[in-house]
């Protein structure tokens, strides 16, 4: 096979954090009187980058709070909630290790901050197997623009037609389908009928593997 770069999205793929990330957001909110559901969390905010999740929430209730200080908040307790919970997706270590193996180049690409990929690194015992790092929070745009995968394709030299994205939303696989690259999918809501935009939908990570091989 070809391609030679695998290229992974890190909150729902990497680590099931979006409970996480859910939680905090209604945690946080809370402390300011408002009351959101999971519901509320996966309708507005799911895959976006924590700016915007911020401005959303300040925007749809009137918050006096700055954005960038709710932002901070929630990405402080994410972070908590991964340094005491985090635990990686079911096969991650054997893709981890079957894409080292095989030679590929492995990047992360996501809508984190960088406190939370240290977070998640440093939990699951995995910066080793990066060649590169990239986090949406350093881009003009977040997900759904392509631009933190282009950066991956750029830090490392290589050509988009020889890279896969493992993706679980549909904002980000609307970015990597918009970055043109191929695109697998895990995704976590398997009636959104978005998906079948993908390149492959799986079911778990051994089967990535399997089609790899």
């Amino acid at each position: 096979m070809a391609s030679n770069t695998f290229i992974f999205d890190m909150d729902g793929v990497i680590i099931d954090s979006e409970p996480f990330w859910r939680q905090a957001q209604i945690d946080i909110l809370s402390n300011y009187n408002i009351t959101i559901t999971i519901d509320d969390c996966i309708k507005y905010t799911m895959g976006k980058r924590i700016d915007d999740v911020a401005l959303t929430w300040c925007q749809l209730y009137s918050l006096k709070i700055s954005p960038k200080l709710l932002a901070q908040e929630i990405i402080s307790a994410v972070a908590n909630l991964i340094s005491q919970k985090g635990n990686a997706k079911i096969g991650l270590y054997e893709l981890l290790d079957f894409l080292k193996e095989n030679n590929f180049n492995i990047a992360l690409a996501t809508s984190s901050s960088l406190a939370i990929i240290e977070a998640v690194f440093k939990r699951l015992s995995i910066a080793h197997y990066f060649d590169v790092v990239c986090s949406a929070d350093e881009e003009v745009y977040g997900k759904p623009h392509p631009a933190v995968y282009l950066r991956v394709v750029k830090k490392l030299g290589v050509k988009t037609r020889d890279c896969f994205i493992l993706e679980d939303s549909v904002t980000g696989l609307i970015a990597a389908k918009a970055a043109a690259i191929k695109t697998f999918v895990i995704p976590e809501d398997t009636t959104d009928p978005r998906f079948s935009l993908a390149d492959h939908i799986f079911n778990s990570m051994f089967d990535v593997i399997d089609y790899l091989k």
